[in-house]
């Protein structure tokens, strides 16, 4: 008797076992379940009006470019300029060897004497003809020989002028020597010896879109940044809109003036220059919310659905401002995104909301 009410209590501390151990293991199952189910911070997303600040990067050139050469092959004695040094308008920057100078010089007299013998004879000749002691035939072949000796010392005027002006050469224009291609004692040849670049004003030009072109104008103010001088601010404006379109990159030229009066800036520069085309009503979302697809330059947000899962929706960025993005497109207003926990999401993903 004492072994059968043994045996029962067994049975029943088995039985009593086993009921709690199926109990604890629905509940740690249930557990289990929640705890794979993501939890995600979502915020909701609104559209506000936004200025379209236009960013575009050039590179500065000079408003003029003037390459300073010989008109013949040509010995250089002195180079007076460097790269970078300014000079003005009339200002000495080569001289070259004068040697064919004094040849060009007795070529001229000996032309001037030709023309004084010439002139002579054909009055002689003309005289004799009013007389009656010459022929009409001989005046005109001496006033032949006249018209020759004229030209003949005009172009050998104009050989010793063009000689003396490659001799000592000028700066024609104001600015600054971006170019020096010889070194004295060189021989001049296809290369210009200096180029001189004008920097008062200095210009870029721009590419903008099609869909940018509506909102550029002639004479619309425009701030242009440069690397050197950090975050200064200078002063532009658009000059010259180009009328065709590049039919490789689908973009038309813009040219902004800068008037550049201290001439701080210079050609070469890299630049950015920033242009107000308005405003326009955009979603804006936390840059938490933004992914950027692996290998591409695409970007995603996930969007939190009512019935709790998530969609993985492409989006065009359009400008950071601060600690959200501008989007273009992919995000309607009033929608809500996922902030935080996107590290287990995918499309469709069944979430739960952080409390």
């Amino acid at each position: 008797m004492k072994k059968y009410i043994t045996t029962l209590a067994a049975a029943g501390f088995v039985s009593i076992l086993a009921v709690s151990c199926s109990g604890d293991d629905k509940k740690d199952s249930k557990q289990s379940k929640e705890e794979r189910i993501p939890t995600v911070r979502v915020e909701e997303v609104h559209s506000q009006v936004v200025d379209q600040n236009g960013i575009y990067t050039a590179t500065v050139e000079p408003e003029l470019i003037n390459n300073i050469s010989s008109a013949m092959p040509n010995r250089i004695k002195q180079i007076l300029v460097d790269e970078g040094q300014r000079v003005s308008a009339g200002q000495r920057v080569a001289v070259l060897d004068d040697v064919n100078t004094f040849s060009y010089e007795a070529q001229v007299d000996n032309a001037r004497a030709n023309l004084k013998n010439v002139q002579l004879n054909y009055n002689r000749a003309l005289e004799l003809f009013k007389i009656g002691g010459g022929t009409k035939q001989q005046v005109d072949q001496m006033e032949i020989q006249l018209v020759n000796a004229k030209n003949a010392l005009a172009t050998a005027e104009r050989t010793l002028r063009n000689a003396r002006e490659n001799t000592v050469l000028t700066s024609p224009i104001s600015g600054v020597v971006t170019a020096r291609n010889y070194d004295p004692g060189d021989m001049t040849a296809n290369l210009p010896i200096l180029t001189v670049a004008r920097v008062q004003p200095v210009k870029v030009v721009i590419n903008v879109t099609e869909s940018e072109l509506p909102a550029i104008r002639k004479g619309m103010p425009a701030v242009v940044t440069f690397d050197t001088y950090g975050d200064e601010k200078f002063q532009g404006s658009v000059t010259t809109i180009m009328p065709t379109v590049d039919v490789q990159s689908r973009t038309f030229g813009v040219e902004v003036r800068i008037p550049n009066a201290d001439s701080r800036v210079l050609p070469g520069m890299f630049g950015r220059v920033h242009l107000n085309l308005g405003k326009a009503n955009r979603v804006v979302v936390p840059d938490k919310a933004v992914v950027k697809q692996t290998g591409s330059g695409n970007h995603y947000v996930y969007i939190y659905n009512p019935d709790g899962t998530v969609t993985y929706t492409k989006v065009e960025l359009g400008q950071r401002l601060g600690d959200t993005y501008e989007l273009i497109s992919g995000v309607e207003s009033g929608s809500k995104v996922v902030v935080n926990g996107h590290a287990r999401l995918a499309n469709g993903t069944k979430v739960q909301l952080a409390k």
